[in-house]
């Protein structure tokens, strides 16, 4: 992995977890120096599996439905 690679993947990891607390997929891609959201959206896709706003959505629910531990 190249220091350019790496530094993309810390960004959108960075991405990730403001995007459960803003929601606004634009705004977290601006946030973390994207200049266009689309190509935010397409590097988040190719990391992740899924868009942003699916991926988002996706983790907010597993965070609400799995068991707490005692």
């Amino acid at each position: 992995m190249t220091p350019v690679q790496f530094q993309k993947q810390v960004r959108l990891h960075e991405g990730r977890r403001l995007l459960l607390s803003a929601g606004d997929v634009a705004g977290v891609g601006y946030a973390i120096d994207y200049g266009s959201p689309s190509q935010c959206s397409r590097d988040d896709r190719r990391l992740f599996g899924a868009p942003p706003g699916r991926d988002g959505g996706a983790i907010l629910v597993r965070l609400t439905t799995e068991p707490t531990l005692p």
